[in-house]
């Protein structure tokens, strides 16, 4: 992450700064992501990423694409600062005297951020998916014909879960969400500080905020395309509710199967491109708030408004 080295309370600050703005800015491209890895053959609504906003505009209106972002918005901020925080723990502990770290203790760093993320990520993707999944919005039969109701609120949903399932309700697809995290984490986190490393003023010195915006943009779109199958993985398990003619599934290994003999491997890359395009700001843009010290501002400022 940075060179310099920044407070707990400081690191917590920034990534949840980064999340909000990020999570603002290209929810509806994760609402589109969401509906078309959803879709099984035989149920096909939405073509593109682009005829799914298009149509979701047309039939909820433009905070349609908004559907969900209360529950990212909300847990967005724990989870990206526990994600950015314990890379940075686990470099600062895998370092030998400051010396760099090699790729391997890199990885490892990795590895052990996204182990801790999935505590908040789990519910986090399995109440927003419900809340994006345009199956699960209530219809009443009327002699006009059907009528969609005002859909579950993100609270309802919880209580529901809760009720049925207890808290292993909230954390189902556990499993596919750390086999999707780690490997991202693995991937991102050492591809973001090689290629910032590149754009360094002198052996020493600090990147450009521009080279760390880049950077987390590329490392970000890159970890996100190579760990898309399981993303794909994890949307299915995750969406409650099916139609008639679509699939139910037991666990990641039946998941896998029917996806491979139903929709063949191409189905493992649905939402690929819109995935990229969701991550590459966020990380960007979490970069750039790190290097900016967003959260060193925010805590310095505090003492002065309570004297």
């Amino acid at each position: 992450m940075a060179d310099k080295q920044i407070s707990l309370p400081a690191k917590l600050i920034n990534g949840g700064v980064a999340g909000l703005i990020g999570v603002t800015c290209v929810f509806p491209i994760d609402l589109a992501k969401t509906r078309l890895q959803n879709q099984q053959n035989g149920s096909r609504l939405y073509t593109s990423m682009s005829d799914c906003l298009i149509k979701t505009i047309r039939s909820e209106g433009y905070f349609g694409m908004y559907r969900g972002a209360a529950v990212n918005l909300t847990l967005v901020t724990p989870e990206k600062a526990i994600k950015l925080a314990a890379n940075d723990f686990f470099r600062f502990h895998l370092s030998k005297d400051g010396q760099k770290l090699t790729l391997l203790r890199e990885m490892l760093a990795g590895c052990g951020a996204g182990t801790c993320q999935v505590i908040v990520t789990t519910p986090m993707e399995m109440l927003k998916i419900q809340l994006q999944d345009r199956k699960l919005m209530p219809q009443a039969v009327t002699p006009e014909g059907p009528v969609e109701l005002k859909s579950p609120t993100a609270m309802q949903l919880t209580r529901q879960l809760l009720k049925e399932k207890g808290i292993a309700g909230l954390y189902k697809g556990l499993g596919a969400t750390l086999l999707r995290d780690v490997p991202f984490s693995i991937i991102y986190f050492p591809l973001f500080a090689n290629l910032n490393n590149l754009g360094k003023r002198g052996v020493d010195g600090p990147a450009p905020f521009y080279v760390s915006f880049i950077s987390g943009c590329i490392a970000g779109s890159t970890a996100a395309v190579a760990v898309n199958p399981v993303d794909v993985i994890k949307t299915r398990l995750q969406s409650l509710t099916r139609g008639s003619q679509e699939d139910t599934y037991s666990g990641v290994t039946d998941c896998i199967r029917k996806i491979l003999r139903k929709e063949g491997p191409a189905a493992f890359l649905k939402g690929a491109y819109c995935r990229a395009l969701v991550i590459a700001p966020l990380f960007g843009i979490a970069q750039v708030v790190y290097f900016l010290g967003v959260g060193e501002l925010i805590l310095s400022y505090l003492p002065k408004r309570n004297n």
